[in-house]
């Protein structure tokens, strides 16, 4: 086979450790059928046989190509790396341990080449290994996708391709890890749009790793950091004391006060006007998504009162008349048990 000078998609699979299941993904993808493509595989310094493995599909096709590091530089480094040195105009992320699709390529590209403004396409996805196999359907339309990315990254990054143009001078950061992806992709949706194929194209490997508290801490603050990051393309100070209130608003959280519902509530306002003035997300998704995470930040609340409902009632009309009438009714005897 020769040596593809410009091949489409550029593959980008970092590795480290992954010998127990690196044959099966790196067949998943040279089995594409979609076949214009180099495969550009990263090794972190393994120390199992991850190399050998690699290096024995690498003699048997060519479009392999692999960057072997000295020392461990982590996953996002690595795929900064392989976008670097990609070749072709599509990027297409692999996890070592994961398993495509057979038409995964040819279906991303398709929607890639036909659709100018869609510049990431990632797909539906299925988890296995440890448990059931469960899929995973994110949204779909652009709208929806930058929406939902308030409240958690709503595209599975294994199954991400895109355009290379549109990341510019955008990369993962390091110091985001392990929500990196997360990281990315909310920077870039201001720059272009989202779709999500609603096919599951790829099997996500679920592994049985125990996180410490310390890890689980780190994830929490990285995310929360995310979040304040995309409150900022609405104007919103990330020093404002009340930034866990705006948060609140976009992404659901439990056992809430009801003064901090209160508060939540009103900075909801805020949000809703603001993107009203910016036009940021599609104004119509946004209150959307916000009622129904308020509506459900209710019906979870940490405790009730009357004083409380009767706000609800009265002072939040619009939202007290978009809740459920048996919500209503429960939200009263919780509120009228606890005076």
């Amino acid at each position: 086979m020769q040596i593809l000078q410009n091949p489409e998609i550029s593959v980008i699979i970092p590795v480290f450790n992954a010998a127990s299941f690196l044959h099966e993904t790196i067949e998943s993808i040279l089995n594409q059928s979609f076949s214009d493509f180099e495969v550009i595989i990263l090794n972190d310094k393994s120390t199992d046989e991850s190399l050998h493995i690699i290096k024995k599909f690498q003699s048997e096709d060519n479009r392999i190509i692999i960057i072997d590091k000295e020392h461990n530089v982590g996953p996002a480094n690595l795929r900064n790396e392989g976008i670097n040195a990609a070749k072709g105009k599509f990027i297409a992320l692999m996890d070592a341990d994961d398993i495509a699709m057979p038409s995964r390529f040819e279906k991303q590209i398709e929607i890639l080449k036909n659709n100018p403004e869609i510049g990431v396409c990632g797909t539906w996805f299925t988890f296995f290994g440890l448990k059931k196999n469960k899929l995973i359907k994110h949204n779909t339309e652009p709208d929806a996708i930058k929406v939902s990315f308030l409240h958690s990254c709503n595209i599975g990054n294994p199954t991400v391709m895109f355009k290379k143009e549109v990341l510019g001078d955008l990369k993962f950061d390091n110091d985001y890890v392990p929500v990196e992806d997360y990281d990315l992709w909310s920077r870039l949706l201001a720059k272009t749009k989202f779709y999500n194929i609603p096919e599951s194209l790829l099997n996500y490997r679920q592994h049985n790793n125990n996180i410490s508290k310390t890890k689980i801490d780190n994830v929490n603050r990285s995310v929360r950091r995310v979040k304040i990051n995309q409150l900022a393309q609405l104007e919103i100070n990330p020093e404002d004391p009340k930034i866990d209130f705006y948060l609140n608003a976009v992404s659901f959280k439990k056992r809430l006060s009801p003064e901090d519902i209160i508060e939540t509530i009103n900075a909801s306002k805020v949000l809703i006007s603001q993107n009203e003035k910016l036009g940021y997300f599609n104004q119509e998704v946004f209150q959307k998504h916000i009622t129904k995470n308020l509506i459900r930040i209710i019906r979870n609340a940490g405790s009730y009162n009357l004083s409380f409902y009767k706000h609800l009632k009265n002072n939040e009309s619009v939202l007290f008349q978009k809740i459920k009438w048996i919500d209503k009714v429960i939200l009263y005897f919780k509120s009228l048990k606890a005076k």
